[in-house]
């Protein structure tokens, strides 16, 4: 199995002129300003330092919308990049940015400096859901600039967000599917946190709007991913990154954030697939087989699921069988 390692290179809220509704990059990431061209080579020096030699190696730009730059601040960050990848010291070069800042001239000066994966923040793709949230960009953007990386043969990414102002459940769901049906190759799902100094929080105080509970965000997740997984999306994210401004609550005001969110969601996949293939009057005794990489999911997080078919069994027995594939499990019954 392939390893992967991404060389994360904050650049937060650099070249934005829109403020969303949820948006403070700066405490989302634990940062007070940009990191320059020279501070960003210095961070790829550090990481070269610990990464095994055969892993694939990701130099990736985040945290703003990086086609938004001036195309010379842009090529600043890039040339650096450019460069370890021509050394062979890097694999490939990844960025983010926003729907309405891709354009062929955009995509011209990246294909030169062989850039790989572009993601766009999506959020949702549901226009009331954007007009609600002071996104900036239409459902219609996302489409065009999503067909746009695609015929220039980048590989595109969709983040996606639940729980904004005005979502459902539903229309979450069908973000989930227009992701899918728009080519993405991944995706990561962000639950919506309500941070500190954002118009969301003002929101939220004024009871203008309630955040997704963890349960809902777990929940909402677990349908989510089931769709990308059915569909070859790779998701690369569930939760966000617990900085220590999240961590310690300074920076978070309210919100799903838990910092082993995947783990919860993961649990909740499993918990569904079992649930749907035990006979709960067969035996006793349950044994349940997966592989060892999903051995803790399948326990669940906090051995939840054990605990939920204690109800039904007298003993449950979790068993690793690497014969089987990570999305399959065996039951037998004593």
């Amino acid at each position: 199995m392939k390893q992967y390692c991404t060389i994360p290179i904050f650049i937060p809220e650099s070249a934005c002129p829109f403020r969303c509704v949820y948006c403070n990059q700066y405490h989302i990431a634990n940062l007070s300003q940009p990191i320059s061209p020279q501070e960003s080579r210095e961070i790829i020096e550090k990481y070269l330092q610990t990464i095994h030699s055969h892993q694939i190696k990701t130099i990736a730009f985040f945290g703003g919308s990086f086609t938004g730059l001036a195309i010379d601040n842009q090529n600043q960050y890039l040339d650096i990049a450019l460069e370890y990848k021509k050394a062979k010291k890097i694999d490939r070069i990844q960025l983010s940015t926003r729907p309405d800042y891709i354009s062929k001239a955009i995509l011209d000066n990246l294909k030169q400096h062989q850039v790989d994966i572009i993601e766009l923040g999506a959020q949702s793709l549901d226009e009331q859901v954007l007009k609600n949230v002071h996104r900036g960009h239409t459902v219609q953007d996302v489409v065009q600039a999503a067909e746009l990386i695609n015929e220039y043969q980048f590989e595109l990414g969709l983040q996606m967000m639940i729980g904004l102002p005005g979502d459902t459940l539903q229309k979450s769901i069908q973000t989930a599917k227009q992701i899918v049906e728009l080519k993405a190759k991944n995706t990561r799902i962000y639950p919506t946190l309500v941070i500190k100094d954002t118009a969301l929080e003002q929101m939220y105080k004024e009871n203008k709007y309630t955040p997704l509970s963890i349960t809902e965000a777990v929940d909402w997740s677990a349908y989510i991913y089931k769709i990308f997984i059915e569909n070859n999306v790779k998701v690369l994210r569930l939760g966000l990154h617990p900085s220590e401004g999240l961590m310690s609550g300074k920076n978070l005001i309210a919100g799903p954030f838990h910092v082993s969110f995947k783990e919860l969601v993961y649990s909740e996949i499993w918990k569904r697939k079992i649930i749907k293939s035990i006979d709960k009057n067969l035996s006793k005794t349950i044994c349940i087989s997966v592989h060892s990489s999903q051995i803790n999911f399948a326990i669940g997080y906090g051995k939840s699921n054990k605990k939920f078919l204690a109800s039904y069994f007298n003993d449950i027995k979790f068993l690793i069988d690497n014969n089987l594939k990570e999305e399959e499990f065996k039951i037998t019954y004593i």
